[in-house]
């Protein structure tokens, strides 16, 4: 079973029940998939203002939420799976501490969704999927994720670049896809939000969208 770990945010609660449904609808192994929700997390840290999802630290908690045992997968909210997870859970992760898509992200909007300034940093997006192997991972300790900068956690310092690993490029393309793309991410901003209701990519995620409500109808019927 592979263990997913979803980031959440209460102010678009949809987005990470649609990705929910899109790995479930590929997936030929068992997953249990898990929402980072702040008020459950007891994350002693202060708001930061430049933050643009109540998931931005709460991600390096998996390790920690995960006993620093095993393998687990973190995603975004703003994306939609194409593809079999379990391609993932099989890779190997001997000696490795993380499995990322390594992009090279220059950015060239000025703000991001809810206003927010879009940033530009190295190894920017890399931690927006992660697959961790969690045994390797004691450096995000809670005390760790309650302190340290934003740019020590999505930089990975203090973690061996030896122990840092490619994702292919297709799990993880940024608000682009092709015929060969496993994952999209919505990075600059989703479908769900009005100014963004005429992304290339929107009619995707609302038919995904509408099949997870149709479904979740009849289930409950």
């Amino acid at each position: 079973m592979l263990r997913i770990f979803i980031g959440w945010d209460s102010r678009f609660p949809e987005p990470a029940d649609v990705l929910h449904y899109s790995l479930l609808k590929h997936a030929s192994i068992p997953l249990d998939i898990r929402y980072l929700k702040l008020d459950e997390l007891d994350l002693a840290r202060e708001h930061d203002p430049r933050a643009s999802t109540e998931f931005t630290y709460s991600r390096f908690l998996v390790p920690h939420l995960c006993g620093f045992r095993g393998r687990a997968l973190f995603l975004d909210n703003d994306m939609l799976c194409f593809a079999d997870v379990r391609e993932l859970a099989e890779l190997d992760m001997d000696g490795l501490a993380l499995r990322v898509v390594q992009h090279d992200y220059q950015p060239a909007n000025t703000v991001k969704m809810y206003g927010c300034p879009q940033t530009s940093y190295p190894r920017k997006n890399w931690s927006s999927m992660m697959l961790m192997n969690c045994d390797r991972l004691r450096v995000w300790s809670k005390e760790t994720v309650s302190t340290q900068t934003g740019a020590y956690l999505h930089r990975f310092q203090d973690i061996p670049d030896a122990e840092i690993s490619a994702l292919p490029k297709t799990w993880n393309t940024l608000d682009w896809m092709d015929d060969t793309t496993k994952l999209i991410h919505y990075t600059n901003g989703g479908p769900w939000f009005d100014d963004y209701r005429d992304h290339p990519h929107a009619k995707i995620w609302f038919r995904y969208r509408d099949e997870m409500r149709f479904a979740a109808a009849r289930h409950a019927a």
